[in-house]
């Protein structure tokens, strides 16, 4: 059975996802190794210990270990992966677009892997020689996986969300940084995606490219989407802060744990109680202590995001907006509770209908649990993994 190795000391969700898979993995039968990127040259030496060739393989996100790092290049640039003949499994959190710098150079036995069907469909379109596959949604951890979930009535928190907000004028300078022209062109994106944001970027940009052009070469069509991450930047952000200030404004107290929150404008800031950012596990634990958990999906429109399971499988009910992928396999009033971005003044609504029913709550949010621990755990994709590295075969 193959030698698992996986990274921390970079990005910390990413740190904690990789822990969760490599203990699920252990328990399949493989054996692992954490890489700590923040003791590069400790770590190295401790993984040629456990290395075996052609029986190890990387599980990685978002590219770590192949963005650059010079520890892990020999002089001709060669990546340490590709001179050990080492397959590498890089799951990709974000959209295919912010990521092309490194997908036109990736190593040899790279395998891609999308958190959303979209995702999919555009690495097979503008990147069809790399390996794509399988679709691996995001997924969720119990924090205290030997104890039940607290009761909806004793829970502290009425509306929690966890993670950070970015003022949309931040990207401005990018909107407006030629001329006038293209300043309107791109704010023509963007209402677009305000108008329908049931569409991706890369499907609105396309349309106007084309109403502007007429015909657009696909090797064109790629280059410009790669520097269109600001749109879907500007957007998510947009209704991230719109879901929080009508819930706030309507009189219902928010606590959010993230950065940036203090740069919202709201007409009734008493009610948005900004607390600190914190790690996964942090999260973990207040989400173990909410009655809702808010999530606002960061435009996968046919994917999940890891706060819906999280927030079943830590006893919260979960107040989300959907995608093709979450209208699958999710069920409104029973298992979550969803909405829409195309009608967000009913968000105080819906919450509050559920904040006055503590049983109604208490069913969705058990209801929700068992989706989550039935399906939706990182055990779950360890699984699927576990296939693909052993096999070369998907699963679900």
């Amino acid at each position: 059975m193959k030698k698992l190795l996986f990274f921390t000391g970079d990005i910390e969700t990413q740190g904690y996802f990789s822990k969760q898979i490599a203990e699920a993995m252990k328990g399949l039968g493989h054996e692992t190794f954490i890489y700590d990127l923040s003791k590069p040259w400790e770590s190295t030496e401790k993984f040629f210990r456990f290395f075996e060739q052609d029986n190890t393989a990387l599980i990685n996100f978002n590219f770590h270990g192949m963005s650059g790092e010079q520890y892990f290049l020999d002089e001709n640039d060669t990546l340490m992966w590709e001179a050990l003949r080492i397959p590498s499994y890089n799951i990709v959190v974000d959209h295919p677009m912010y990521y092309h710098h490194f997908l036109e150079k990736v190593p040899a036995h790279y395998h891609h892997i999308s958190i959303d069907k979209n995702h999919e469909i555009y690495m097979r379109r503008f990147f069809p020689e790399i390996k794509n596959g399988p679709f691996l949604p995001l997924a969720g951890t119990k924090l205290y996986p030997n104890k039940s979930n607290v009761p909806i009535a004793c829970r502290k928190y009425d509306v929690i969300m966890v993670g950070n907000y970015c003022k949309p004028s931040t990207f401005d300078k990018y909107i407006t940084r030629i001329d006038d022209e293209y300043t309107a062109f791109y704010h023509g994106m963007i209402e677009d995606l305000f108008m329908h944001p049931d569409k991706t970027v890369e499907e609105v940009a396309e349309t106007h490219l084309l109403a502007e052009l007429s015909e657009v070469p696909e090797e064109e069509l790629k280059k410009t989407l790669a520097a269109l991450t600001f749109i879907d930047l500007y957007v998510r952000y947009t209704f991230r802060g719109r879901a929080i200030q009508e819930l706030v404004d309507a009189g219902i107290k928010v606590h959010v744990f993230g950065d940036g929150w203090e740069l919202l404008e709201c007409r009734h800031p008493e009610n948005l109680m900004i607390m600190n950012s914190l790690d996964s596990e942090g999260c973990l634990k207040k989400l173990c202590q909410a009655k809702l958990s808010l999530n606002v999906m960061p435009w996968f429109k046919n994917g999940a995001h890891d706060r819906i399971f999280n927030s079943m499988l830590n006893g919260a009910v979960c107040l989300t907006d959907s995608s093709i992928y979450l209208d699958e396999i999710l069920h409104d009033g029973k298992d979550c509770s969803l909405y829409s971005l195309e009608r967000m003044e009913r968000l105080p609504e819906i919450a509050k209908e559920l904040l006055s029913d503590p049983d109604r709550m208490q069913e969705i949010a058990d209801s929700g649990y068992e989706l989550a621990q039935a399906g939706h755990t990182w055990a779950h994709r360890a699984g699927v993994l576990h296939n693909l590295v052993e096999e070369g075969r998907y699963s679900s």
